[in-house]
């Protein structure tokens, strides 16, 4: 049993190494690539949709709609840039469930790189929206003395966003691998059938949480007098 897929080695070549969050990474990535060439190389307009082509609009029309209710102000490129994080970290999550996948979402390297892709985008979205020197003076509000104490917030939250998802994932496969050692037959089907649920929902908090960030980074803060 491994904490996190970081310890399974499957090969090694000198100084590199091919360890369980890198292959499973990248089954991850492949599923998500061939199932949208698979889902969108036939697109219909047809009234009756094909189920796939069908359930796709609708992942995506519920991305649409949370990012509706969170950002007053939607930057281009925000919708495919945080429904791939979703799609990826449900997917993730979801195949948790198969014997033998150790979703990536459970390494700490994995969760800390998806929480610098939005540690780097809430900057990048803000200026885009706000302007450089707008953004850039949000950090020395409301005093020039608060710019230490908001970039240590900044470095606080993206932390705190890997850690949650990281803990969670990690929690949730250890439980479930215990007990089924502990009781073989009724109790692990489930506690997977509840980790699915959990996967699920941390990978709505992350999206939702990543909005909500790069949100108030398109916020101009206003000096109190």
């Amino acid at each position: 049993m491994h904490i996190s897929p970081d310890s399974l080695v499957l090969f090694n070549f000198g100084p590199f190494s091919l360890n369980g969050t890198i292959l499973f990474t990248w089954i991850v990535m492949a599923l998500l690539t061939l199932g949208s060439w698979l889902v969108t190389r036939r697109l219909s307009t047809d009234i009756t949709l094909p189920a796939w082509q069908n359930l796709l609009e609708s992942i995506i029309s519920g991305i649409q709609h949370e990012l509706d209710n969170v950002l007053r102000k939607q930057p281009r490129g925000i919708l495919p840039f945080l429904g791939t994080l979703f799609l990826f970290i449900a997917v993730s999550n979801t195949l948790s469930v198969i014997p033998g996948f150790s979703p990536p979402t459970g390494s700490l390297s994995t969760s800390i790189a998806l929480a610098i892709c939005v540690f780097l985008a809430t900057p990048a979205y803000g200026i885009s929206q706000i302007g450089f020197l707008n953004y850039i003076s949000n950090y020395f509000r409301p005093t020039f003395l608060m710019f230490p104490f908001n970039i240590m917030g900044e470095l606080s939250r993206t932390l705190a966003l890997a850690i949650r998802l990281f803990g969670n994932v990690m929690s949730s496969t250890m439980i479930g691998a215990i007990l089924l050692v502990i009781a073989p037959l009724f109790l692990p089907v489930f506690m997977q059938l509840f980790g699915l649920l959990t996967g699920l929902v941390q990978a709505y908090i992350f999206f939702i949480l990543a909005a909500v960030y790069i949100s108030a980074g398109m916020e101009i803060q206003q000096q109190k007098s």
